[in-house]
């Protein structure tokens, strides 16, 4: 069992479940397979597991780092984006709601991602290394978003959450009658999903 699933708090975890996207974050592994690092790039990619019938060996030794995440929606809250190789329509897609959500920052469509990655990466690791998080009223939460309740990484979607796990996502719930819970989604992709990206969810 390799450690290369990733969770909603950006965790690289073991586990035998399988992952419907791949990720990437540079090369993190060593000859052994073990990770050594968080991260390597401040650009954290969601891939396709299927591209113009590329095969990859899991963790070669000097290859990147394969990631796999259970669902579009966790690997945003890892802090993780469309790949722009393989997930061309969906990048596209994510940098205009991006752009749309985000209008502080006064970018058009022609600003480099690396930019977009910079700010991305600054809301989801702090100095230290911890998991990010901010308080928002659960009203102002769109589709897709993870929040922390009990200890535990729920998903937002329509008037219920479900919480997550590695296998995939428990029933539905109502949301809790709390003005406010801690977002584990970065806050500038919350605001591309205010904007209209609709990131795909297993529940």
């Amino acid at each position: 069992m390799m450690q290369n699933r990733v969770d909603p708090f950006g965790h690289i975890i073991k586990t035998d479940a399988r992952g419907t996207l791949m990720g990437n974050r540079g090369i993190l592994h060593n000859d052994k397979q073990e990770i050594l690092r968080p991260f390597k790039l401040k650009a954290w990619l969601a891939c396709r597991l299927d591209f113009n019938g590329r095969k990859r060996q899991v963790m070669a030794p000097n290859r990147y780092t394969e990631l796999f995440f259970l669902d579009e929606a966790t690997s945003f809250a890892a802090g993780h984006r469309p790949c722009f190789e393989c997930r061309r329509a969906d990048y596209i897609k994510f940098k205009s709601f991006w752009i749309k959500g985000n209008p502080k920052y006064h970018y058009t469509e022609k600003v480099a991602i690396q930019k977009i990655d910079n700010i991305i990466h600054k809301e989801r690791l702090s100095h230290n290394g911890s998991k990010i998080t901010y308080e928002e009223n659960l009203d102002n939460l769109p589709d897709g978003t993870f929040v922390l309740f009990k200890n535990d990484p729920f998903l937002i979607n329509g008037s219920l959450m479900y919480s997550w796990s590695p296998s995939g996502y428990g029933n539905g719930v109502n949301l809790p009658d709390i003005a406010k819970l801690p977002v584990l989604t970065p806050r500038s992709i919350v605001n591309a999903f205010a904007a209209g990206y609709v990131p795909l969810m297993a529940v």
